[in-house]
Parts: C-alpha cells; structure tokens; sequence
C-alpha cells in the first residue's frame, strides 16, 4: 500500500512516461493514408511501436498509482500529462506557445492542485 507521496509521485512519473511517449509517437508517424495499406504500415513502424510500449510503461506506474490511491485523485493529477506534453512540445519540436494554450496549461495546472490539497 502507498503512502499519499508515493501515489502522487507514481501518478507523476505515469504522466512523463505517457508525454514522452506521445512524443515519440509524433515523432515516429509521418503521413499515411488512411487506407488498409496505410494502417498495416503503423505496424511495421519500429519507433511507432516503441512509442505504444512506452506508453504501456506509464500505464503500469498508472495502474500501481491507482492501486492505493483515489480515482477521484490520481486521474485529475494524472491530467498533468498535458503539461509535461506542452513543455516536450515547445522544448523539442519547438511549437509555438500561445497566450491561449499558456492559459489553459495553467488552469489545468491549478486544477491539480486544487485536487492535490484536497487529498
């Protein structure tokens, strides 16, 4: 059983590993159609599937977070992950940070941590 520290620090790595794998995913997908030749290439693709796998890694920390921690907790402190998504975003494929999305990270932010003291 986890202590409250240890949930939210479990539910905080689940949420890097999850950015870190969307990242990848972007990274590894390029154009295709949408067609049965187009989807049966994603699965030839070694980065593509690389990426899924990571994002199974996050899932495990996810699933070990939820095993002692409140759903009503760990998912909105999972929503960390739009964080982490925005700053490996802006740091490695160098999108534009607008006042908009700023402003949405931010509330989101806030959000947990409104739900964090609440635990």
């Amino acid at each position: 059983m986890l202590n409250e520290i240890e949930v939210i620090g479990f539910t905080l790595i689940a949420a890097a590993i999850a950015a870190t794998s969307q990242y990848l995913m972007k990274k590894s997908i390029h154009k295709f159609s949408i067609d049965l030749k187009g989807i049966f290439s994603l699965f030839k693709n070694k980065f593509l599937i690389i990426s899924i796998f990571v994002y199974l890694i996050s899932l495990v920390f996810y699933l070990i977070a939820l095993s002692s921690g409140e759903l009503s907790f760990v998912y909105p402190t999972f929503a960390t992950t739009f964080l982490f998504v925005f700053i490996i975003a802006k740091l490695k494929l160098n999108e534009p940070i607008t006042l908009y999305r700023g402003i949405g990270i931010t509330l989101i932010v806030i959000g947990v941590i409104i739900v964090a003291m609440t635990y």
